[in-house]
């Protein structure tokens, strides 16, 4: 059986830790500053990382499948083609965080911070997030097809190309997003916010489910009044 290799309180800023980082053994990583970290191509399946400081930490192309984050994070954290299979990220700072060709299968997300985060041109077949800050995201051409989206920002985010095919958003704000070709057929959007009802954003929640209420206000923005 694999020995744990636990980092405590350890300043891990600035410095390369591929290589020091044994192959095939679960690493724990609790309050540490990892600021600048050089962690490119990494064996880190399964590693726990418990309110550490990630600002501009590089895990490019490391092997993250199954890790755990909880808390802390940073600005500009990079996992740019890195696999990320079955990773859970939970009240974490991904702002800014790039994410361009990683693997994001069954990915979660819950209670982040993604202010201007990039998970465009990520990979996979999905990712679950809920009660988290996507303001000025670029999630284009993900998908969240079929998924339950609960309390998350869009507001200024960019989904254009992305696939909401029959999920269900409740509690989400949609103010001032970009939707160029996004589907939200069978989607129900009842539980929305969906800001400015524009013609760009009405031609996306085409086949979408609404409530009265909304149907009211988009046909009041259009000089029309249900009595």
């Amino acid at each position: 059986m694999c020995d744990t290799v636990n980092f405590d309180g350890e300043d891990l800023s600035h410095k390369a830790l591929a290589d020091r980082l044994p192959p095939d053994e679960p690493h724990v990583f609790r309050d540490c500053d990892l600021t600048e970290a050089d962690l490119w191509g990494a064996s880190l399946a399964g590693a726990r990382f418990e309110s550490c400081v990630l600002e501009q930490t590089d895990f490019r192309k490391a092997d993250l499948d199954g890790a755990v984050f909880t808390g802390g994070g940073g600005m500009r954290t990079r996992f740019n083609d890195a696999d990320l299979i079955d990773v859970t990220f939970t009240d974490v700072d991904l702002s800014s965080a790039q994410f361009g060709g990683a693997l994001l299968t069954d990915a979660s997300f819950t209670g982040c911070r993604m202010i201007g985060a990039s998970l465009t041109a990520s990979r996979g077949t999905g990712f679950k997030i809920a009660r988290s800050n996507l303001t000025l995201a670029n999630l284009g051409g993900c998908s969240l097809r079929g998924e339950v989206v609960e309390g998350v920002r869009f507001d200024d985010a960019d989904l254009s190309g992305c696939d909401f095919t029959e999920a269900t958003f409740s509690d989400c704000r949609f103010i001032g997003t970009r939707l160029l070709n996004t589907k939200f057929a069978k989607a129900d959007l009842r539980g929305a916010d969906l800001g400015e009802p524009d013609d760009a954003k009405l031609r996306a929640f085409a086949g979408a489910v609404i409530n009265q209420t909304q149907a009211n206000a988009i046909l009041a923005a259009r000089g029309i009044t249900v009595l």
